[in-house]
């Protein structure tokens, strides 16, 4: 923030100060034009031609909108009170702002730096188009702007100190309530007698304005007097804080670590699994609900963790829609997740994590209804919003401000986050409380908050500085084992984590049974088989799990093994459609008088084969359901039991240029247009004086000047019947390609359509 400025001599500084805001902006140095551009990036595109197409565009609704969605509580309140008093003098300014000079001072600096009030020769003035702007801003002063010279603060006490009980009260209520009301368009002022009620005393008082339509309405300055000579009642410029309670930093970090390891072991597991069976993508392009939760079974996560880690690895590029083997659109892991699944834990969580927070995807809505009544989907094109990466950076931000081992109070500090985060942003609209409730929510489950605290990783994460995670992540994750302990009850324990290779093949050999501080895994008859259907020899499952087993291998499972790979392969399925063939006859009787054998399709050939018209594929999955294990005979008579081929997607487009690289570029353009704007002031300075400002883009830049100076122009108008006609008008706004003003000629306020004023000359009005 910018230091406070020296106090000035407003009335010699009034001698130079620019006439009107191109001017202003005229004599602005490089540096400070440059951070213009990069506060308010929408004013370089397209490069303004010089300052005047510069203010113009300064001017307009939206960019004053953007602009002012930056302000904190106190740079609003500070717009506001200029909006509301006019021109004034910086000592004014620090009486009616309820806030310490210095405050006022860097808030002012702030609103100059960009250009959404200027110095005037008649003090400091506010855009014209923030006053509608912020009119209904939530926590503005609500007050009405001067219309007039205001009278005399002292007088105008006395004036309301000496109304009845009623008025006070009334006309204390309708400065609160934004400054106008209704009343019984009938009533008139009676002269200086006594008031017949409250309505006309305030009249009689000049008090309370009449406006056409039956409106009144209280101006600027006598709701000053009513508040004390200040916009607000309350102070705006202190900040809310936050409700925090204390922890043990080493605690929050190891918590931080865990859900992190959780997260990218969850996620390299899911796309092992999808990356030979993916699910199919809906037409809208997102994940149906039931693979969602077939997801949630798979890493024994919530549906809420699961939908959020599918997100992640589709924002850092890892998982994409791709076509799958039999042709049909599906689910599938890129080509970087192999590079990915090669790189350490804590290089995986830095690239989910980073990708996470550049990511408008609200993956916490997804389960939830939209306003037809349908559920979203997650990875569904249009739950997204750009609204959430500035939320979630700005919570970060507020939490890693806070010490080590500071956490959010129970129950009352994430409240306190979403307050202190209204006062930055007063202008954000009320779902961005929802966000911030989510971002928190989100960081936890990813690990980059730990009890609600911000840990080392995720300050070194927030930073973008990958090196500062991997120091302070690798040494709070357990260390990687390629050994579990097999037990004679057909379960095997993970003393810690596995590394990457071990834990696949474990996941094809067993299920997962439980998880925690050691992984369970159970060996059943239906995990055997499909290691076999994978293409797995008996052999190299005793060799793999002799290897990897740290205690000698238990009888029972020995058996499993030799009993699953014995009945694996008696029934062999061929295309008849299909047929089943095995040399066991009571197999085939036993199939054939199975329940499900007359939705199979089964007729008995011989005593040895049967024929069905169910496809090989549906049939090789209803006999495994019903516990055979089948396996596939080919044309020649041969064992077909092939592994799955891993299937890939390409890499979904995306910027590979790092945040430094970017903020690099956009500096270089942001000063390539500056150079552009300086030029054209240049050539504009060797114009011939007189000459009428000709063209739509100068017409617009001059009218928009004319507005905020408030002066007579000229303006040569082409009417509906293609004539053109002069015009001597006062304008008021410029907006959506229509000119508001008042036309002198006519002596009424008319709409001119810009596209049709063929030029504009600025009219010098006598002193």
């Amino acid at each position: 923030m910018s230091t406070p400025r020296p106090a000035r001599a407003d009335a010699d500084a009034s001698r130079t100060r620019p006439r009107s805001l191109a001017e202003s902006l005229r004599g602005w140095s490089d540096e400070r034009l440059l951070a213009l551009l990069r506060d308010r990036p929408d004013l370089a595109t397209p490069a303004p031609q010089d300052s005047a197409h510069l203010a113009s565009r300064v001017g307009t609704r939206a960019s004053i909108a953007r602009a002012i969605d930056q302000l904190t509580r106190t740079e609003i309140a500070v717009l506001d009170a200029i909006v509301i008093a006019g021109p004034l003098a910086a000592a004014k300014l620090n009486e009616i702002v309820n806030a310490t000079p210095a405050t006022i001072s860097i808030a002012r600096d702030r609103l100059e730096s960009l250009a959404l009030v200027w110095d005037s020769p008649g003090g400091i003035r506010a855009l014209s188009e923030a006053a509608n702007l912020i009119a209904n801003t939530t926590g503005t002063s609500g007050l009405q702007p001067w219309s007039r010279t205001p009278r005399d603060g002292a007088e105008l006490r006395a004036i309301i100190d000496a109304l009845s009980p009623h008025a006070l009260t009334l006309l204390t209520h309708v400065v609160d309530g934004g400054g106008t009301a209704t009343a019984n368009p009938d009533r008139v002022s009676t002269g200086r007698s006594k008031a017949p009620d409250p309505v006309q005393e305030l009249m009689e008082q000049g008090l309370l304005l009449p406006r056409p339509g039956g409106l009144h309405w209280v101006p600027g300055d006598i709701g000053l007097a009513v508040r004390g000579g200040t916009t607000t009642t309350e102070n705006v410029d202190e900040a809310p804080r936050l409700a925090l309670s204390q922890r043990e930093p080493t605690l929050i970090d190891r918590s931080a670590a865990g859900a992190a390891f959780d997260a990218v072991r969850r996620v390299e597991v899911l796309l092992d699994q999808w990356s030979t069976q993916p699910p199919v993508g809906l037409r809208s392009g997102g994940l149906a609900v039931r693979d969602l939760k077939a997801a949630a079974k798979q890493i024994h996560a919530d549906v809420p963790t699961t939908a959020l880690l599918v997100e992640v690895a589709a924002a850092a590029g890892l998982l994409g829609l791709g076509i799958d083997q039999e042709g049909n659109t599906a689910w599938l892991p890129t080509d970087r997740y192999d590079a990915w699944s090669n790189t350490g834990p804590a290089g995986r969580w830095f690239q989910l994590a980073e990708a996470w927070m550049s990511s408008p995807r609200l993956a916490s809505r997804i389960g939830t209804k939209d306003p037809q009544g349908k559920t979203w989907n997650a990875l569904a094109p249009e739950l997204a919003a750009p609204l959430q990466v500035e939320t979630r950076r700005e919570t970060l931000s507020a939490l890693a401000e806070t010490a080590p081992g500071e956490t959010l109070a129970a129950g009352t500090g994430l409240p306190s986050l979403v307050a202190a985060l209204w006062w930055r942003r007063p202008r954000r609209p009320s779902v961005r409380e929802s966000m911030i409730v989510w971002a928190v929510s989100e960081a936890s489950t990813l690990g980059v908050l730990g009890l609600e605290g911000m840990s080392a990783p995720g300050r070194a994460l927030l930073a973008g500085d990958g090196e500062a995670v991997e120091q302070t992540l690798t040494p709070l994750l357990p260390p990687l084992v390629d050994q579990v302990m097999i037990q004679a009850d057909l379960t095997a324990i993970a003393p810690g984590p596995l590394d990457s290779a071990t834990a696949r093949t474990l996941h094809l050999l067993a299920d997962i049974e439980s998880r925690g501080g050691a992984t369970v895994y159970r060996f059943s008859p239906q995990s055997v088989r499909r290691a076999l259907d994978a293409g797995w020899s008996v052999a190299e499952i005793h060799d793999f799990l002799g290897g990897v087993s740290s205690t000698p291998i238990p009888q029972p499972l020995t058996y499993l093994v030799d009993d699953s790979a014995r009945t694996f392969g008696n029934l062999r399925v061929g295309y008849a459609e299909s047929f089943i063939r095995s040399d066991d006859e009571a197999l085939i009787a036993e199939l054939l008088n199975h329940p499900q054998a007359a939705a199979w399709g089964l007729r008995r050939l011989a005593p040895t084969v049967l024929v069905s018209a169910t496809p090989v594929a549906m049939l090789l999955q209803r006999l495994r359901e019903s516990g055979s294990a089948p396996v596939v005979e080919a044309a020649d008579g041969t064992v077909r039991v092939a592994r799955r081929d891993l299937q890939r997607t390409r890499n979904p487009r995306s910027s590979a240029a790092t945040p430094a690289q970017r903020s690099a570029r956009e500096t270089a353009r942001m000063t390539q247009v500056a150079a552009a704007i300086r030029a054209g002031d240049r050539l504009a300075a060797l114009r011939p004086a007189g000459v009428v400002s000709e063209g739509p883009s100068a017409a617009l830049a001059a009218l928009r000047s004319a507005v905020e100076e408030r002066r007579l122009v000229w303006i040569g108008y082409v009417d509906n019947d293609g004539a053109t006609t002069e015009r001597v008008v006062t304008p008021i706004r410029v907006d959506g390609g229509w000119l508001t003003a008042y036309d002198q000629r006519a002596a009424d306020h008319r709409s001119f359509a810009v596209h049709r004023i063929t030029a504009v000359r600025p009219i010098e009005q006598p002193a």
